[in-house]
């Protein structure tokens, strides 16, 4: 495990003594098989050692995303029932310190059930709480040898917490016969990794991708760097840096961040020696056609392929991906992950082709969350409702895709994001793709309004490339590229310029909330996992 963080630490370990001494240091607390240990960290070797020591002693891990606010994380404490936060004093942030270390106190204060606040000191500001506070140099146990406790396949690995559109967040169950096992899977068999290998995947403990990353390359036998920084700082070079000092051979990053890098140029990328690179992998989001062209040729000089990956935190990993032995389209899934039995159906469950539908599952697999946490496993259950209630013995995971005529697949967005134009329905991420098209445009969100006669009307919020000042003729310029490439039924009854666009913390665009504001809305639903706030006031201001 190499990590990186903004500060330029670096430290390797490469046996399993720390996670042994972490191991017995919980042991020590009290904590037993099935007691509950949240880690919030950022994504660090101290971070992968509490993962691989919690899952060691038949602990059940829970993940918390390093930039959640106190009360976010207190309610998801609360609902675990945590014996033990583990947490860092902070962590560096574009030069700066993010503070951690209070931020969990306030969380832990409000959960009964922690008794114990495990301190890693990362940038030298811990401020004990006498009573609850250990560090983790103390907690660590020197010498100790790792002593696995007994767990069947199907004891709980991890819950991982997922916002929904409205109420609590959702604790996917994952059991040590599942998760991991899926993870490695799809490393293996999607993206090729090896033991050999060296991957960097840009990402966060608190996201699926963060377990994933340290559990399936792990399980491989590879290298994972580990990076706690972000993709544009010190300067634009950042990423690159990484893989030409560590010879990274598989490098995931998602479209928004490349979308942010395309504007520093090609030079960065050039002058930094990628030669090691094997891999791309992407996740999160659905791509635009000139993010994904410029991805795979300037970063993989047009010879590594784009691993397209889409999931979901209750899939363990992918649904749909790709392979690095079939031809790929820009921004497609050559079909389903394998193992998986997936399909693109229309509300009555029949498969269709060349036409958007729900994105389906038929069949089990090893990765398939066992339920939410503290949910009743009944049809009133919140894991019945949310995936089981639509289609008889189908999981129906809430996403619209589509096969073209080659069999190529695409994610077009969410379902509930669906627009439906003077009755044809069309994804969200078609109108997006067409208007960031037009060379003016870096970012776009379409959401549906109301409309008297259509029914529904397109609204697309556009954050404009630097130098092209918001217009009404540039509005109108992005009106017509739109009707230009979908048909004129689908051209934008407005476009609105806003400087950002809501997204969650790894990324993913928040349509939903850009909906619910712009119409004024008070109940904007979930919001803990939401990056920058000052976006959803922008957005309101707009109104009328």
């Amino acid at each position: 495990m190499t990590p990186r963080s903004c500060a330029g630490r670096r430290k390797t370990s490469t046996d399993s003594d720390q996670v042994a001494s972490f191991a017995a240091g919980l042991r020590s607390l009290g904590v037993k098989h099935g007691d509950r240990v949240a880690v919030f960290l950022p994504l660090t070797v101290e971070c992968a050692v509490a993962v691989l020591a919690i899952g060691a002693i038949g602990a059940v891990f829970i993940p918390i995303f390093s930039g959640y606010g106190a009360e976010a994380i207190a309610g998801r404490l609360r609902d675990a029932e945590a014996k033990v936060l583990v947490c860092a004093d902070g962590f560096y942030r574009r030069g700066q310190v993010v503070k951690m270390k209070e931020v969990a106190d306030e969380a832990a204060d409000g959960a009964p059930s922690v008794g114990t606040v495990v301190v890693v000191d990362r940038v030298g500001r811990a401020y004990p709480k006498r009573g609850r506070d250990v560090a983790w140099s103390d907690v660590t146990h020197v010498g100790a040898v790792l002593d696995f406790a007994d767990t069947s396949a199907e004891d709980p690995f991890m819950v991982i917490y997922t916002s929904g559109t409205t109420g609590k967040p959702k604790g996917a169950q994952h059991v040590h016969g599942g998760f991991p096992v899926k993870a490695a899977q799809d490393l293996a068999h999607c993206f090729d990794l090896q033991e050999r290998d060296v991957i960097l995947w840009s990402t966060d403990i608190g996201w699926m991708m963060g377990p994933w990353l340290i559990a399936g390359g792990l399980m491989l036998g590879a290298t994972i760097v580990l990076y706690d920084g972000t993709p544009d700082f010190p300067d634009a070079s950042r990423m690159w840096s990484l893989v030409e000092r560590h010879r990274v051979t598989h490098l995931g990053i998602s479209p928004t961040a490349i979308r942010g890098l395309m504007r520093s140029g090609e030079e960065p990328v050039r002058a930094k020696d990628r030669s090691s690179l094997f891999v791309l992998g992407s996740t999160g989001e659905p791509w635009n056609p000139d993010p994904w062209w410029w991805y795979f040729r300037n970063v993989g000089d047009s010879r590594c392929p784009v691993i397209n990956y889409s999931g979901g935190t209750e899939i363990s990993g992918g649904i749909v991906g790709c392979t690095t032995w079939t031809s790929i389209q820009p921004g497609s899934f050559t079909g389903p992950c394998p193992g998986m039995d997936a399909d693109v159906v229309d509300d009555r469950g029949r498969s269709v082709r060349g036409a958007v539908g729900e994105l389906v599952i038929r069949k089990p697999w090893p990765g398939m969350t066992r339920g939410f946490w503290r949910d009743p496993p009944t049809e009133e259950g919140r894991y019945f409702q949310t995936y089981w209630s639509r289609l008889a013995n189908t999981w129906v995971h809430g996403d619209w895709a589509r096969i073209d005529d080659e069999g190529y697949w695409y994610i077009e967005g969410r379902s509930d994001d669906t627009l439906k134009i003077a009755g044809k329905r069309v994804g969200p991420a078609e109108v997006e793709s067409a208007a960031v098209a037009h060379p003016a445009v870096s970012e776009a969100a379409a959401i549906g309004v109301p409309h008297e006669i259509k029914g529904e009307a397109i609204v697309v919020f556009v954050v404009p490339r630097p130098l092209h000042a918001p217009t009404p003729e540039l509005a109108r310029s992005v009106q017509d590229k739109v009707a230009e490439i979908l048909g004129k039924p689908l051209r934008p009854e407005a476009v609105r310029f806003v400087t950002q666009l809501p997204k969650t913390r790894n990324a993913k665009i928040l349509r939903r909330v850009i909906r619910g504001a712009y119409l004024g809305k008070q109940d904007l639903g979930d919001l803990s996992s939401l990056e920058n706030p000052a976006a959803i006031e922008e957005i309101a201001r707009l109104r009328g």
